[in-house]
């Protein structure tokens, strides 16, 4: 074979390989740009398309800036005529539930917010709720337990037992009180039970204003108890029992929301700022609990148990163990 056929046979070669990449760069570009139309809320955005955003707060409730960022966003966002707001959670901390609640205000300032309980929305998941404009539970949702906690252990005994004692030089008699290396002094107790009181009082302000009902019309309210999803609306705590259908019904028959519209998930922003691969990764694979200050468990969505520090005051229920 002579030099100048190899050379034209190379170039074929060649020719054919790079045929081969580009359509495999084309294919790679086009499922890249398939995944963000499925689940990235940027594109929708830029496409301008009409839509009820779905918004889910699921597990132990912090203050993440991240998801009021999000929150801030929906708010400005045009397209967006309303939003579902999907509550599954037995609480978190109270500053946490008081931070979702201020920014889902001011998003229902500016477009209808309707809340749908599911399995769980309680203590901090019933203040988030107490922010939209109407509540959707499920009948047998466990909901309620209006309150505010603060644990801490004591473990004087056990330090004695294994021969360690705690020293400790303060500024005031009440600093770093309650601590877990003492016991608590009833000076102690008591300003953190009016700490306690106020962060209560303000719970119970936002559920009589919000639901225009007095504590005095909730057999058990100011206790704590939780009620059932039927229960609830019989004490006027929700509006209405079902599910997702019953909530988009509302926000298309009351409060003018187009009906054609379509319901779009909106989540926090992957934090390696692309989000390509979380798009990616929820495309491929279709893709908590309770706690209280200290050292708590709490029941992740798949049941398991794992544990968790909430610091400052918590509202949040859990069922009691024997």
């Amino acid at each position: 074979m002579s030099v100048e056929t190899e050379v034209v046979l190379d170039r074929r070669r060649l020719r054919r390989k790079m045929a081969s990449w580009r359509i495999l760069a084309v294919l790679a570009l086009l499922l890249a740009v398939g995944a963000l139309l499925m689940s990235d809320k940027s594109l929708s955005g830029f496409l301008n398309k009409p839509q009820i955003a779905r918004v889910s707060i699921v597990g132990t409730i912090l203050e993440d800036r991240r998801q009021l960022q999000l929150l801030r966003e929906i708010a400005k966002a045009d397209h967006v005529a309303g939003v579902l707001l999907f509550v599954n959670s037995p609480g978190g901390t109270t500053t946490g539930g008081e931070a979702l609640y201020t920014a889902l205000r001011d998003v229902a300032e500016k477009k209808p917010v309707v809340a749908q309980f599911g399995t769980v929305a309680a203590s901090a998941g019933y203040i988030v709720g107490l922010a939209t404009d109407h509540i959707v539970s499920r009948g047998n949702t466990i909901t309620g337990s209006v309150g505010v906690l603060m644990q801490w252990p004591e473990v004087t005994e056990l330090l004695g037992k294994i021969g360690v004692k705690m020293n400790e030089v303060k500024s005031g008699a009440l600093k770093a009180e309650p601590s877990p290396f003492k016991v608590a002094d009833q000076e102690a107790l008591n300003v953190t039970a009016e700490m306690i009181d106020d962060g209560f009082k303000w719970f119970l302000s936002l559920v009589e204003a919000r639901r225009g009902i007095t504590a005095a019309e909730v057999p058990g309210l100011k206790e704590g108890r939780i009620f059932s999803g039927r229960q609830a609306q019989d004490y006027k705590l929700v509006d209405e029992i079902g599910g997702e259908d019953e909530a988009v019904r509302w926000l298309k028959e009351k409060r003018g929301v187009p009906a054609n519209v379509e319901v779009v998930d909106w989540k926090v922003k992957d934090d390696s700022g692309w989000g390509l691969s979380a798009s990616l990764s929820n495309l491929a694979a279709g893709l908590v609990g309770a706690g209280v200050a200290g050292l708590t468990q709490f029941a992740s969505r798949d049941g398991n148990l794992s544990s968790l520090s909430l610091d400052g005051l918590v509202s949040v229920w859990q069922p009691a163990k024997n």
